[in-house]
């Protein structure tokens, strides 16, 4: 009987510290956001938005970190000022920055299962993934703003500025994961 009850403990121990994970995720993501910087001739801010969905993925997994990034989105909709510059609510998601939002949710996961079934943690390899999955984001992003712009100015105001970006990030996230994995050793 003592023995159920202590396991039932632990399960809802463990539940707790599950959602306090996710939620701390979501607010990294959400602070990462406000470092962000307007660009003059794009719709689209240069933010570390991407930073912070990457870096919450390697830290909490494919399965906690999915759940932050739409806890994160599901904040943003209901119109806590979570996005970039303080922004929220449901135009963010449907406006010509949404692409890039909501590539958050699939691109962050595939990313975060890489580094689960990879057994290369290696500097290079996580930079080369995580810049892909930069890419990836720029792409989708891109593909959503095209509904409100012309394919060519919307590769050129939401992919090509933010390539410098996506690869100092990727350096950050890779540095970030490698540095993880020695301590672990």
């Amino acid at each position: 009987m003592f023995q159920i009850k202590v396991q039932q403990f632990k399960s809802v121990q463990n539940q707790t510290l599950n959602l306090m994970l996710v939620f701390a995720g979501s607010l990294f993501i959400a602070l990462s956001a406000r470092v962000a910087v307007s660009i003059p001739f794009s719709m689209v801010p240069v933010t570390l938005q991407t930073l912070g969905v990457l870096l919450v993925m390697v830290l909490l997994g494919s399965k906690r970190g999915t759940m932050s990034v739409l806890l994160y989105l599901t904040e943003g909709l209901s119109g806590f000022p979570v996005f970039a510059m303080g922004a929220g609510g449901f135009y963010h998601l449907t406006g010509p920055t949404g692409g890039y939002l909501l590539a958050f949710l699939p691109m962050g996961f595939l990313f975060a299962r890489w580094l689960e079934w990879s057994f290369e943690r290696r500097f290079i390899s996580v930079a080369a993934a995580s810049l892909l999955t930069h890419l990836f984001i720029l792409m989708l992003g891109a593909l959503w703003l095209n509904r409100f712009i012309p394919w060519d100015s919307a590769v050129m105001k939401g992919i090509i500025p933010f390539i410098p970006g996506a690869v100092f990030k990727s350096v950050i996230v890779a540095g970030f994961t490698a540095g993880m994995n020695r301590s672990k050793m």
